[in-house]
């Protein structure tokens, strides 16, 4: 029975599965965002987390620890010094999961997995609904001589007004003629 084990073993030992999830975690870190399976991400993000949750101390006990998980000089400097000043407000979730379809060779799910604060694409489209105010209509716009505004197209109720007063005139007009 499998009661209480619930880490996914992927297929491998558990010093192939330690050495590959060492190599995606640098990966992961020096590039900001990688492909990979979906399996793979999820196991990935349990063994990144941690290791991204200790770089906000930045003391050499933290580095030794990171780095016996790692196995990555680069890694670990990049870490500490640029993505914990980034993450140091952020209680969690430092990382994301965006699937994108099937693989074609055996249809496995893959997807990305990136870090948060580092997807400018999402991060402009924040900034963009940030700045987009919430009205719908047109603004203010030139009025004609009857003080009605004027659009692009005119709208049925526009027309109707106008035909009214258009009829009112004429009667007006006409009853002056007679």
């Amino acid at each position: 029975m499998r009661h209480q084990k619930t880490i996914n073993h992927l297929g491998r030992t558990s010093a192939h599965r330690k050495a590959m999830l060492s190599n995606m975690a640098s990966s992961l870190i020096l590039h900001k965002r990688i492909t990979t399976t979906l399996a793979k991400a999820k196991a990935l993000r349990t063994y990144v987390e941690p290791l991204i949750n200790r770089s906000k101390d930045d003391s050499t006990h933290s580095r030794r620890v990171v780095f016996s998980y790692l196995q990555n000089k680069e890694a670990v400097t990049e870490l500490f010094r640029e993505i914990s000043k980034k993450i140091m407000e952020r209680p969690g979730g430092y990382t994301r999961i965006l699937k994108t379809g099937m693989r074609a060779g055996d249809n496995a799910d893959m997807c990305f997995i990136e870090l948060v604060d580092y997807n400018e694409a999402l991060l402009g489209k924040k900034d963009d609904v940030k700045a987009k105010t919430t009205r719908r209509g047109r603004s203010g716009g030139k009025k004609d001589e009857e003080g009605e505004k004027k659009t692009a197209a005119p709208t049925v109720d526009a027309e109707v007004k106008k035909s009214k007063k258009a009829a009112a005139t004429s009667e007006d007009t006409s009853e002056e003629n007679k």
